[in-house]
Protein backbone atom coordinates (compact mmCIF):
# COMPACT_ATOMS: atom_id res chain seq x y z
CA UNK A 1 0.00 0.00 0.00
CA UNK A 2 1.14 3.53 -0.74
CA UNK A 3 0.81 5.70 2.38
CA UNK A 4 1.45 9.36 3.16
CA UNK A 5 1.90 10.55 6.75
CA UNK A 6 1.28 14.26 7.36
CA UNK A 7 3.10 15.50 10.46
CA UNK A 8 6.34 14.05 11.79
CA UNK A 9 5.99 14.54 15.53
CA UNK A 10 5.93 11.58 17.89
CA UNK A 11 2.65 10.23 16.53
CA UNK A 12 3.32 10.68 12.83
CA UNK A 13 6.96 9.68 12.71
CA UNK A 14 6.58 6.53 14.82
CA UNK A 15 3.66 5.39 12.67
CA UNK A 16 5.49 6.23 9.45
CA UNK A 17 8.53 4.21 10.49
CA UNK A 18 6.45 1.16 11.40
CA UNK A 19 4.16 1.29 8.38
CA UNK A 20 7.21 1.61 6.12
CA UNK A 21 8.27 -1.91 7.09
CA UNK A 22 5.62 -3.34 4.76
CA UNK A 23 4.41 -0.34 2.74
CA UNK A 24 5.65 2.52 0.57
CA UNK A 25 5.55 5.47 2.99
CA UNK A 26 6.15 9.17 2.40
CA UNK A 27 6.39 11.52 5.37
CA UNK A 28 5.45 15.16 4.88
CA UNK A 29 5.90 18.14 7.20
CA UNK A 30 5.98 21.92 6.91
CA UNK A 31 9.24 21.87 8.91
CA UNK A 32 11.85 21.68 6.13
CA UNK A 33 14.73 21.11 8.55
CA UNK A 34 12.99 18.11 10.11
CA UNK A 35 12.25 16.65 6.67
CA UNK A 36 15.90 17.07 5.67
CA UNK A 37 17.00 15.12 8.74
CA UNK A 38 14.53 12.31 8.06
CA UNK A 39 15.61 12.15 4.41
CA UNK A 40 19.21 11.90 5.60
CA UNK A 41 18.33 8.98 7.86
CA UNK A 42 18.52 10.97 11.09
CA UNK A 43 15.93 10.88 13.86
CA UNK A 44 14.69 14.44 14.63
CA UNK A 45 13.05 13.47 17.94
CA UNK A 46 14.17 12.25 21.35
CA UNK A 47 12.83 8.69 21.48
CA UNK A 48 15.30 5.90 22.21
CA UNK A 49 13.55 3.30 20.05
CA UNK A 50 13.07 5.67 17.13
CA UNK A 51 16.68 6.78 17.37
CA UNK A 52 17.83 3.16 17.28
CA UNK A 53 15.71 2.37 14.23
CA UNK A 54 17.15 5.34 12.38
CA UNK A 55 20.71 4.53 13.46
CA UNK A 56 20.41 0.91 12.29
CA UNK A 57 18.79 1.81 8.97
CA UNK A 58 15.40 0.29 9.76
CA UNK A 59 13.64 3.64 9.26
CA UNK A 60 13.39 3.78 5.46
CA UNK A 61 11.13 6.66 4.47
CA UNK A 62 10.65 9.06 1.65
CA UNK A 63 10.38 12.57 3.11
CA UNK A 64 9.10 15.72 1.47
CA UNK A 65 7.56 19.14 2.06
CA UNK A 66 5.59 18.90 -1.22
CA UNK A 67 1.90 17.97 -0.65
CA UNK A 68 1.37 16.95 -4.28
CA UNK A 69 4.28 14.51 -4.14
CA UNK A 70 3.03 13.01 -0.90
CA UNK A 71 -0.71 12.75 -1.61
CA UNK A 72 -1.30 12.34 -5.34
CA UNK A 73 -0.96 8.52 -5.57
CA UNK A 74 -1.51 7.58 -1.94
CA UNK A 75 -3.99 4.84 -1.08
CA UNK A 76 -4.15 6.11 2.48
CA UNK A 77 -3.12 9.34 4.22
CA UNK A 78 -2.46 9.54 7.96
CA UNK A 79 -3.03 13.01 9.45
CA UNK A 80 -0.90 13.57 12.56
CA UNK A 81 -0.58 17.35 12.63
CA UNK A 82 -0.73 19.42 15.84
CA UNK A 83 -4.09 20.42 17.35
CA UNK A 84 -3.14 22.81 20.13
CA UNK A 85 -5.80 24.04 22.53
CA UNK A 86 -6.87 27.62 21.86
CA UNK A 87 -8.05 29.27 25.10
CA UNK A 88 -9.74 32.08 23.16
CA UNK A 89 -12.05 29.75 21.23
CA UNK A 90 -12.14 27.19 24.06
CA UNK A 91 -11.36 24.31 21.71
CA UNK A 92 -8.63 22.60 19.71
CA UNK A 93 -7.17 24.46 16.75
CA UNK A 94 -7.94 21.92 14.04
CA UNK A 95 -6.94 24.14 11.11
CA UNK A 96 -3.90 22.01 10.20
CA UNK A 97 -6.05 18.86 10.05
CA UNK A 98 -8.68 20.57 7.90
CA UNK A 99 -5.98 21.89 5.58
CA UNK A 100 -4.49 18.45 4.99
CA UNK A 101 -7.92 16.86 4.42
CA UNK A 102 -8.79 19.55 1.88
CA UNK A 103 -5.48 19.07 0.04
CA UNK A 104 -5.88 15.31 -0.12
CA UNK A 105 -9.49 15.36 -1.30
CA UNK A 106 -8.73 18.02 -3.92
CA UNK A 107 -6.06 15.94 -5.61
CA UNK A 108 -6.83 12.37 -4.57
CA UNK A 109 -10.48 11.92 -3.53
CA UNK A 110 -10.19 8.12 -3.56
CA UNK A 111 -7.67 7.98 -0.69
CA UNK A 112 -8.67 6.88 2.80
CA UNK A 113 -7.85 9.68 5.25
CA UNK A 114 -7.04 8.57 8.80
CA UNK A 115 -7.01 11.33 11.41
CA UNK A 116 -4.63 10.54 14.29
CA UNK A 117 -4.57 14.10 15.65
CA UNK A 118 -6.73 14.57 18.74
CA UNK A 119 -9.94 16.42 17.88
CA UNK A 120 -13.21 17.48 19.57
CA UNK A 121 -16.11 15.04 19.76
CA UNK A 122 -18.11 15.31 16.55
CA UNK A 123 -15.28 16.79 14.48
CA UNK A 124 -14.90 13.89 12.01
CA UNK A 125 -18.63 13.78 11.25
CA UNK A 126 -18.55 17.53 10.60
CA UNK A 127 -15.66 17.06 8.16
CA UNK A 128 -17.48 14.27 6.35
CA UNK A 129 -20.50 16.54 5.88
CA UNK A 130 -18.38 19.53 4.88
CA UNK A 131 -16.45 17.63 2.21
CA UNK A 132 -19.25 15.17 1.36
CA UNK A 133 -16.86 12.27 1.88
CA UNK A 134 -17.09 9.00 3.81
CA UNK A 135 -13.37 8.41 3.32
CA UNK A 136 -12.42 10.34 6.49
CA UNK A 137 -11.75 8.04 9.46
CA UNK A 138 -10.70 8.93 13.01
CA UNK A 139 -8.39 6.61 14.96
CA UNK A 140 -7.08 7.87 18.33
CA UNK A 141 -3.50 7.38 19.44
CA UNK A 142 -2.55 6.31 22.95
CA UNK A 143 1.17 7.03 23.04
CA UNK A 144 3.60 8.19 25.70
CA UNK A 145 6.19 10.83 24.83
CA UNK A 146 9.59 9.25 24.46
CA UNK A 147 7.97 5.81 24.01
CA UNK A 148 5.97 6.45 20.84
CA UNK A 149 7.52 3.72 18.70
CA UNK A 150 7.34 1.21 21.55
CA UNK A 151 3.66 2.00 22.16
CA UNK A 152 2.82 1.57 18.46
CA UNK A 153 4.66 -1.75 18.46
CA UNK A 154 2.87 -2.84 21.63
CA UNK A 155 -0.45 -0.95 21.60
CA UNK A 156 -2.81 -1.24 24.56
CA UNK A 157 -5.69 -1.26 22.04
CA UNK A 158 -6.52 -0.18 18.51
CA UNK A 159 -9.62 1.98 18.17
CA UNK A 160 -10.98 3.02 14.77
CA UNK A 161 -13.96 5.32 14.35
CA UNK A 162 -15.51 3.55 11.38
CA UNK A 163 -17.45 0.28 11.45
CA UNK A 164 -17.38 -0.27 7.67
CA UNK A 165 -14.79 -1.62 5.26
CA UNK A 166 -12.54 1.45 5.58
CA UNK A 167 -12.41 1.00 9.34
CA UNK A 168 -11.39 -2.62 8.90
CA UNK A 169 -8.64 -1.64 6.44
CA UNK A 170 -7.25 0.86 8.98
CA UNK A 171 -7.52 -1.58 11.89
CA UNK A 172 -5.78 -4.34 9.89
CA UNK A 173 -3.02 -1.94 8.84
CA UNK A 174 -2.34 -0.88 12.45
CA UNK A 175 -2.54 -4.47 13.69
CA UNK A 176 -0.03 -5.63 11.09
CA UNK A 177 2.38 -2.86 12.17
CA UNK A 178 2.25 -4.05 15.79
CA UNK A 179 4.65 -6.61 17.16
CA UNK A 180 1.94 -8.19 19.34
CA UNK A 181 -0.60 -10.56 17.85
CA UNK A 182 -3.31 -10.28 20.51
CA UNK A 183 -4.06 -6.54 20.46
CA UNK A 184 -7.67 -5.65 21.27
CA UNK A 185 -9.39 -3.98 18.30
CA UNK A 186 -12.52 -1.84 18.65
CA UNK A 187 -14.45 -0.44 15.68
CA UNK A 188 -16.86 2.34 16.68
CA UNK A 189 -18.60 5.33 15.23
CA UNK A 190 -16.31 8.34 14.80
CA UNK A 191 -17.75 10.45 17.65
CA UNK A 192 -17.43 7.53 20.06
CA UNK A 193 -13.77 7.09 19.06
CA UNK A 194 -13.15 10.80 19.63
CA UNK A 195 -14.80 10.56 23.05
CA UNK A 196 -12.71 7.49 23.97
CA UNK A 197 -9.53 9.50 23.45
CA UNK A 198 -10.64 12.48 25.54
CA UNK A 199 -12.17 10.43 28.35
CA UNK A 200 -9.12 8.15 28.55
CA UNK A 201 -6.71 11.05 28.93
CA UNK A 202 -8.99 12.84 31.37
CA UNK A 203 -9.10 9.73 33.55
CA UNK A 204 -5.29 9.66 33.57
CA UNK A 205 -5.29 13.35 34.52
CA UNK A 206 -7.85 12.60 37.25
CA UNK A 207 -5.58 9.91 38.68
CA UNK A 208 -2.60 12.28 38.67
CA UNK A 209 -4.71 14.97 40.34
CA UNK A 210 -6.01 12.52 42.95
CA UNK A 211 -2.59 11.40 44.15
CA UNK A 212 -1.30 14.97 44.02
CA UNK A 213 -4.14 16.10 46.30
CA UNK A 214 -3.42 13.15 48.58
CA UNK A 215 0.18 14.38 48.75
CA UNK A 216 -0.94 17.97 49.42
CA UNK A 217 -3.03 16.75 52.37
CA UNK A 218 -0.12 14.70 53.68
CA UNK A 219 2.30 17.65 53.50
CA UNK A 220 -0.09 20.01 55.28
CA UNK A 221 -0.79 17.51 58.07
CA UNK A 222 2.73 16.08 58.39
CA UNK A 223 1.86 12.60 57.13
CA UNK A 224 4.13 10.19 55.23
CA UNK A 225 2.77 10.35 51.68
CA UNK A 226 4.45 7.10 50.63
CA UNK A 227 2.80 5.11 53.43
CA UNK A 228 -0.64 6.47 52.61
CA UNK A 229 -0.24 5.77 48.88
CA UNK A 230 1.03 2.26 49.57
CA UNK A 231 -1.95 1.46 51.76
CA UNK A 232 -4.42 2.90 49.25
CA UNK A 233 -2.80 1.08 46.35
CA UNK A 234 -3.00 -2.33 48.04
CA UNK A 235 -6.66 -2.36 47.08
CA UNK A 236 -6.55 -4.27 43.75
CA UNK A 237 -9.32 -2.07 42.39
CA UNK A 238 -6.94 0.89 42.70
CA UNK A 239 -3.52 -0.69 42.25
CA UNK A 240 0.02 0.54 42.77
CA UNK A 241 0.45 2.22 39.40
CA UNK A 242 0.24 5.76 38.02
CA UNK A 243 0.36 7.06 41.57
CA UNK A 244 3.57 9.05 41.83
CA UNK A 245 3.04 12.65 43.05
CA UNK A 246 4.30 15.49 40.89
CA UNK A 247 3.96 19.23 40.38
CA UNK A 248 0.83 18.55 38.31
CA UNK A 249 -0.10 16.84 35.09
CA UNK A 250 1.42 18.44 32.02
CA UNK A 251 2.95 17.73 28.65
CA UNK A 252 1.29 18.01 25.26
CA UNK A 253 -1.81 15.86 25.79
CA UNK A 254 -3.39 15.88 29.24
CA UNK A 255 -3.79 19.64 29.79
CA UNK A 256 -5.37 20.28 26.39
CA UNK A 257 -7.45 17.11 26.27
CA UNK A 258 -9.04 17.72 29.68
CA UNK A 259 -9.93 21.28 28.67
CA UNK A 260 -11.38 20.11 25.36
CA UNK A 261 -13.50 17.47 27.10
CA UNK A 262 -14.75 20.12 29.54
CA UNK A 263 -15.67 22.33 26.58
CA UNK A 264 -17.60 19.41 25.08
CA UNK A 265 -19.66 19.34 28.30
CA UNK A 266 -21.06 22.80 27.58
CA UNK A 267 -24.71 21.69 27.74
CA UNK A 268 -24.18 18.57 29.89
CA UNK A 269 -24.30 18.49 33.71
CA UNK A 270 -20.93 17.76 35.29
CA UNK A 271 -18.78 18.48 38.33
CA UNK A 272 -15.87 16.06 38.08
CA UNK A 273 -14.38 17.12 34.73
CA UNK A 274 -14.16 20.77 35.80
CA UNK A 275 -12.64 19.66 39.10
CA UNK A 276 -9.88 17.77 37.28
CA UNK A 277 -8.96 20.90 35.33
CA UNK A 278 -9.13 23.12 38.41
CA UNK A 279 -7.15 20.68 40.56
CA UNK A 280 -4.10 21.10 38.35
CA UNK A 281 -4.07 24.84 38.95
CA UNK A 282 -4.56 24.36 42.69
CA UNK A 283 -1.65 21.92 42.86
CA UNK A 284 0.74 24.36 41.19
CA UNK A 285 -0.43 27.09 43.56
CA UNK A 286 0.33 24.85 46.53
CA UNK A 287 3.74 23.75 45.26
CA UNK A 288 4.81 27.33 44.58
CA UNK A 289 3.63 28.48 48.01
CA UNK A 290 5.40 25.56 49.69
CA UNK A 291 8.64 26.58 47.98
CA UNK A 292 8.22 30.28 48.73
CA UNK A 293 7.69 29.74 52.45
CA UNK A 294 11.32 28.59 52.56
CA UNK A 295 12.25 32.16 51.55
CA UNK A 296 14.80 31.37 48.81
CA UNK A 297 16.67 34.20 47.11
CA UNK A 298 17.38 32.18 43.96
CA UNK A 299 15.32 29.19 42.81
CA UNK A 300 16.89 26.85 40.29
CA UNK A 301 14.64 24.93 37.90
CA UNK A 302 16.24 21.62 37.00
CA UNK A 303 14.84 20.56 33.62
CA UNK A 304 11.68 21.83 31.99
CA UNK A 305 10.83 18.55 30.24
CA UNK A 306 7.84 16.60 31.55
CA UNK A 307 9.50 13.21 31.66
CA UNK A 308 12.81 11.45 31.08
CA UNK A 309 13.59 10.33 27.54
CA UNK A 310 11.76 13.28 25.99
CA UNK A 311 12.80 16.71 24.72
CA UNK A 312 9.30 18.18 24.97
CA UNK A 313 8.44 20.71 27.66
CA UNK A 314 5.23 22.16 26.21
CA UNK A 315 2.84 22.86 29.09
CA UNK A 316 5.15 21.12 31.57
CA UNK A 317 3.91 21.55 35.13
CA UNK A 318 7.23 22.93 36.37
CA UNK A 319 6.74 25.96 34.13
CA UNK A 320 3.54 26.80 35.98
CA UNK A 321 5.39 26.60 39.30
CA UNK A 322 8.24 28.68 37.91
CA UNK A 323 5.91 31.47 36.75
CA UNK A 324 4.22 31.65 40.14
CA UNK A 325 7.57 31.94 41.90
CA UNK A 326 8.75 34.66 39.52
CA UNK A 327 5.50 36.56 40.08
CA UNK A 328 6.52 36.95 43.74
CA UNK A 329 9.78 38.63 42.75
CA UNK A 330 12.10 35.67 43.42
CA UNK A 331 14.99 35.20 40.99
CA UNK A 332 14.79 32.00 38.93
CA UNK A 333 17.54 30.33 36.91
CA UNK A 334 17.04 27.36 34.60
CA UNK A 335 19.14 24.33 33.75
CA UNK A 336 17.78 22.75 30.57
CA UNK A 337 20.23 21.22 28.06
CA UNK A 338 17.65 21.25 25.24
CA UNK A 339 17.48 25.07 25.27
CA UNK A 340 19.71 27.04 22.92
CA UNK A 341 18.64 30.52 24.04
CA UNK A 342 20.28 32.35 26.94
CA UNK A 343 16.91 33.12 28.55
CA UNK A 344 13.64 31.30 29.08
CA UNK A 345 10.65 33.50 29.97
CA UNK A 346 13.11 36.20 31.10
CA UNK A 347 14.99 33.78 33.38
CA UNK A 348 18.68 33.09 32.85
CA UNK A 349 19.59 29.73 31.36
CA UNK A 350 22.67 28.34 33.12
CA UNK A 351 24.48 25.73 31.05
CA UNK A 352 27.06 24.63 33.61
CA UNK A 353 25.44 22.21 36.08
CA UNK A 354 27.94 22.87 38.86
CA UNK A 355 27.38 26.62 38.57
CA UNK A 356 23.61 26.03 38.57
CA UNK A 357 23.85 24.00 41.78
CA UNK A 358 26.07 26.56 43.49
CA UNK A 359 23.90 29.56 42.65
CA UNK A 360 20.56 27.97 43.60
CA UNK A 361 19.23 28.21 47.16
CA UNK A 362 16.51 25.70 46.26
CA UNK A 363 16.47 23.42 43.22
CA UNK A 364 13.03 22.33 42.07
CA UNK A 365 12.84 19.07 40.15
CA UNK A 366 9.59 17.45 39.07
CA UNK A 367 11.42 14.11 39.00
CA UNK A 368 14.40 12.91 41.03
CA UNK A 369 17.78 12.32 39.44
CA UNK A 370 21.07 11.06 40.81
CA UNK A 371 22.94 14.03 39.28
CA UNK A 372 21.50 16.14 42.11
CA UNK A 373 22.47 13.74 44.91
CA UNK A 374 25.43 15.91 45.93
CA UNK A 375 23.05 18.82 46.65
CA UNK A 376 20.11 16.78 47.93
CA UNK A 377 19.62 19.24 50.80
CA UNK A 378 18.70 21.90 48.20
CA UNK A 379 16.35 19.76 46.11
CA UNK A 380 12.59 20.28 46.31
CA UNK A 381 10.52 17.54 44.66
CA UNK A 382 7.34 15.63 45.38
CA UNK A 383 8.60 12.58 43.45
CA UNK A 384 8.42 9.54 45.76
CA UNK A 385 9.14 6.60 43.49
CA UNK A 386 11.78 7.99 41.12
CA UNK A 387 9.73 7.26 38.01
CA UNK A 388 7.42 9.09 35.63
Amino acid sequence: MKIAVAGTGYVGLSLAVLLAQANDVTAIDVDAERIERIAAGQCPLVDSDLEEWFATGRATLTATVDPDQAYRDADLVVVATPTNYDPETNQFDTSSVQSVVAQVLAGNPGAIIVIKSTVPVGFTDSLRRRFDSDAIVFSPEFLREGRALHDNLHPSRIVVGDTGHRGRIVADLLSQAAADSDVAVLLTQSAEAEAIKLFANTYLALRVAYFNELDTYAVVHGLDTAQVIEGVGLDPRIGAHYNNPSFGYGGYCLPKDTKQLLANYLAVPQNLIAAVVDANTTRKDFIAADILRREPRVVGVYRLVMKSGSDNFRSSSVQGVMKRIKAKGVDVIVYEPTLTADEFFFSEVVRDLDEFKQRSDIIIANRRTDVLDDVSDKVYTRDIYGRD
